[in-house]
């Protein structure tokens, strides 16, 4: 495992032990768990257009956050699993929502080595009324496989046209330092379950990438629930 994602990883359990001493009072703690037709990220398959089964966990105190997420993963080799570590602080001023953290990306069991990943994250949005519109900015020094430095940025907007309905929508550029860069964007609605945790997910993925099946456009599905 590399240097820099090791260190990243001790901070993130630092930061969710710190985050634990806290008083059951100030704390909060919501559970999630989900499962979803094909597990895309940023436009690839992570699965290989199979399903997949995901669970996490999320700390809140005050302004700071911080979380565990794992999700089975199949990259035609041994690798089996991924297990995101992250954590950061949000909070608002002026209207505009902000978030500044840091994610860890770790792939087990006995994964290449030059999977695992860490990026800075920062994110700004603003709601007005029913609209909400946002953009977010990734940096990784070390990225995933072959590439080394990597920048993600991506546009989103959301709208609720009617209670427990939100329709959705992103655009993002992957900037990568070994392999092409690439076009990402996404397009779908969210419906919660009113009286229940429950939230179905449909959305449509799609990339610029040409002749790479795992990320030609597609459909998922995923039903979340949260406690």
């Amino acid at each position: 495992m590399k240097l820099f994602t090791t260190c990243a990883a001790a901070a993130a359990l630092a930061l969710l032990a710190s985050a634990g001493a806290a008083s059951a009072q100030d704390a909060k703690v919501s559970v999630n768990a989900a499962v979803t037709s094909d597990y895309v990220f940023r436009g690839f398959s992570q699965t290989n257009e199979d399903p997949a089964v995901q669970a996490g966990v999320d700390l809140t105190v005050g302004s700071f956050y911080a979380g565990a997420w794992a999700s089975n993963v199949d990259f035609g080799d041994n690798t089996e699993a991924e297990i995101d570590l992250y954590g950061g602080f949000r909070g608002e001023a002026k209207g505009y929502a902000w978030d500044v953290g840091v994610v860890t990306y770790l792939y087990a069991p006995g994964a290449n080595g030059d999977y695992d990943y860490v990026e800075l994250k920062a994110a700004v949005s603003r709601a007005v009324g029913p609209v909400t519109a946002g953009a977010a900015v990734y940096f990784s020094p070390d990225f995933f496989g072959v590439d080394e430095d990597a920048t993600y940025l991506e546009g989103n907007l959301a709208y609720s046209p009617i209670e427990n309905l939100t329709l959705s929508g992103a655009l993002g550029k992957q900037w990568l330092s070994v392999s092409d860069n690439y076009t990402t964007w996404n397009v779908g609605g969210t419906y919660a379950f009113a009286g229940t945790p429950l939230a179905l997910d449909v959305r449509y993925h799609d990339t610029d990438v040409d002749n790479v099946a795992v990320a030609d456009g597609r459909v998922n599905a995923t039903l979340k629930v949260t406690f």
